[in-house]
C-alpha cells in the first residue's frame, strides 16, 4: 500500500490510525487542521475583494519611497548655496526674505542645518496657499539672497513634488473622503500578510528543509508555480507588510484617532511644550506676536516696531537671535525650527526636527519679552509608545534610515505588488477548464467556521470584534464580506432546492 492510500485510509470513518493515540487524533481535530480553512477562505476573500486597494497603496508608496531622492534633485537650486566664510545672524535672513515676499506672515524659521544647505523661512496665511501648506522662503545664509520660493508641506518639510506624491499615497488627492481608501487597505494587510505566512509555514511544514520554505519551487508548474513565488516572497515581505500596516493605522482618520485615544488613556501620549507666557513674565502690553508680520515694519525683534521716546518702555520682543542662542545654551543642536508666538501672551516655540537616527525632538518655549526658557521637553523623557509611535511613523515614511529605509520601503512596495498579482494569477487559475465560456476561479468551500472547535471560536469571535472596535473600516467590511457571504450561500441554495424540484 502506498503513503497516499495509508493516509487516506487512516483518516476515513472506522479505521482510526493504529500508530497514534486518541490525545494525537484530537489535537489534529482541533488544533491547525480546524482553524486552517478558516484561515484559507478569509485569506481568499480579503485578497480578492481589498486587493485592488493594497495594489493602489503599493504603487503610490512605491512612488512616494522614490521622491525623497527626486525632491533633492529636482528642488537642488533652492535647497543649496555656495559656502560662504560666515553666516548672517537669523533675524537678517528673515528680514531679506521678507524684502523677497512680503506677503503673509512669518510662522516659523528652519535656520541652514549644514554647511551648503538654505535657511527657510516659512510664511503662513499666503494668498493661493492652502491652509495646511505654507510659503517656503530659500535664503542663502551667507549672503541673504532668495534662491526660490515654493510650497512646503508636514513636519519633514515636503516640497511640491513629495507633497504631492504623499497625498496621492494618503487619499488619491479626494480630500478626506479619500483616506478611506488607504485605511482600507491598511487595516486589511496585517491580516492578508499574516494569514498568507500562516498558510504557508503549515504548508510547508511537513518539508522541513528550509529551502522549500524559503525559495520559490523553480521545477514546479502552472498554479503550484505561482504559487511557491507567492509564498516565498510573501514569507520574505511579512514582517514588513505588518510593520506598515501597524505603522500606517496611527495616523488614519478613525483607527488613528481611536489609537491616539487609547495611548492617552494609558498616559502615553506625546508631550508638548507649554507656549503660555503668564501676563507678568511679558513686560509689555499689545504684544501682536506674528499677526503683525505681514510686512517689515512690524515684525517682532528686528527693530521696525519704535517705541516712543517717552514711553521708557523695553523692546516689545527679544528677537530670533536670542531665542535661537536660548535654544542653543539648552542643548538643542540642528536641524532646528523657530516657531513664533502666534498671539499675545505665547512663546516662541523652538524644537529639533531630525526625523533620521539618532531622533532630535528636543523642544522648549521662550518668553519673546525675556529670553527666558519657560518650558522644556526632552525626547528622553518621552513615554515608551511615543517614542515607539516616532520611530515607527519614520521607518514608515522613509526618514528614519536616510537612503537605505527608503530602498527597503521601494523593495516593501515592489513585493506587495507582485503578491497581489501573483494572488490574482492563482484566482484565475482555479478557473474551471473544461467550460470554454470566460469564467472566475473556484472559491473557497463555505462552512470553514464550523469547523472551529467552540473553545477556540468563541475567544476568537471576541478577539474580532475588540480588533473590529479598535479599527472600525476593518470591522466594517468584515461585516459586509459576511454578509454578502451569507446571501450567496442562501442563493446558492435556492437554486439547488429549485433545481432538485424541477427534476
Amino acid at each position: 500500500m502506498s503513503t497516499e492510500q495509508r493516509l487516506a485510509s487512516s483518516d476515513s470513518p472506522g479505521s482510526p490510525d493504529p500508530t497514534r493515540s486518541g490525545e494525537e487524533r484530537a489535537v489534529r481535530r482541533t488544533g491547525w487542521a480546524a482553524l486552517r480553512p478558516l484561515v484559507l477562505r478569509l485569506h481568499f476573500y480579503a485578497g480578492v475583494l481589498i486587493a485592488p486597494f493594497l495594489l493602489v497603496a503599493a504603487v503610490t508608496g512605491l512612488l512616494y519611497a522614490c521622491s525623497f531622492q527626486a525632491e533633492k534633485i529636482t528642488y537642488a537650486h533652492e535647497l543649496t548655496a555656495p559656502v560662504g566664510k560666515e553666516k548672517l545672524p537669523l533675524s537678517q535672513q528673515v528680514a531679506d526674505a521678507r524684502k523677497a515676499h512680503p506677503e503673509g506672515k512669518v510662522a516659523a524659521v528652519r535656520p541652514a542645518p549644514q554647511a551648503g544647505d538654505t535657511t527657510r523661512v516659512l510664511l503662513s496665511d499666503v494668498p493661493g496657499v492652502s491652509d495646511d501648506h505654507q510659503l517656503a522662503v530659500f535664503v542663502d545664509p551667507y549672503t541673504g539672497n532668495v534662491r526660490g520660493a515654493l510650497e512646503t508641506y508636514g513636519s519633514t518639510g515636503a516640497l511640491p513634488l513629495r507633497t504631492w506624491l504623499d497625498a496621492l499615497h494618503r487619499d488619491l488627492h479626494l480630500g478626506e473622503g479619500g483616506r478611506l481608501y488607504s485605511e482600507l487597505a491598511a487595516s486589511w494587510l496585517w491580516v492578508v500578510a499574516g494569514g498568507g505566512l500562516a498558510l504557508w509555514i503549515g504548508r510547508k511544514r511537513k518539508n522541513r528543509a528550509l529551502r522549500a520554505l524559503a525559495l520559490p519551487d523553480r521545477t514546479a508548474t502552472g498554479r503550484r508555480r505561482t504559487l511557491s513565488w507567492h509564498g516565498a516572497v510573501g514569507l520574505w515581505a511579512a514582517v514588513g507588510l505588518i510593520f506598515l500596516s501597524a505603522t500606517g493605522l496611527t495616523w488614519s482618520a478613525y483607527a488613528g484617532a481611536n489609537i491616539g485615544d487609547l495611548r492617552e488613556a494609558l498616559g502615553q501620549a506625546t508631550p508638548t511644550v507649554s507656549t503660555a507666557v503668564t501676563e507678568s513674565n511679558t513686560g509689555h502690553d499689545g504684544y501682536g506676536g506674528s499677526s503683525g508680520m505681514a510686512g517689515m515694519p512690524d515684525m517682532p525683534g528686528m527693530g521696525g516696531a519704535k517705541e516712543s521716546p517717552s514711553s521708557g518702555s523695553a523692546p516689545s520682543d527679544v528677537g530670533l537671535d536670542k531665542v535661537l542662542r536660548a535654544a542653543r545654551d539648552q542643548g538643542l543642536s540642528d536641524p532646528v525650527e523657530v516657531g513664533l508666538p502666534t498671539d499675545e501672551g505665547t512663546a516662541y516655540v523652538v524644537k529639533q526636527v531630525q526625523r533620521s537616527w539618532p531622533e532630535k525632538q528636543d523642544a522648549i518655549a521662550v518668553d519673546p519679552a525675556t529670553g527666558k526658557v519657560t518650558d522644556v521637553s526632552r525626547f528622553a523623557d518621552y513615554p515608551v509608545l511615543a517614542k515607539l509611535t516616532r520611530y515607527g511613523i519614520d521607518l514608515h515614511t522613509g526618514t528614519l534610515f536616510g537612503i537605505a529605509n527608503q530602498i527597503a520601503l521601494a523593495a516593501l512596495a515592489l513585493a506587495l505588488i507582485f503578491l497581489v498579482l501573483w494572488g490574482y494569477r492563482m484566482w484565475w487559475q482555479r478557473r474551471p477548464t473544461r467550460d470554454r465560456a470566460l469564467s472566475f476561479g473556484r472559491p473557497i468551500p463555505r462552512g470553514a467556521w464550523r469547523q472551529v472547535p467552540l473553545p477556540v471560536l468563541i475567544p476568537l469571535v471576541l478577539a474580532v470584534g475588540a480588533v473590529g472596535w479598535l479599527v472600525p473600516l476593518l470591522g466594517i467590511s468584515l461585516i459586509a464580506f459576511l454578509a454578502v457571504d451569507i446571501a450567496l450561500g442562501a442563493l446558492a441554495r435556492r437554486r439547488r432546492v429549485s433545481a432538485a424540484v424541477g427534476d
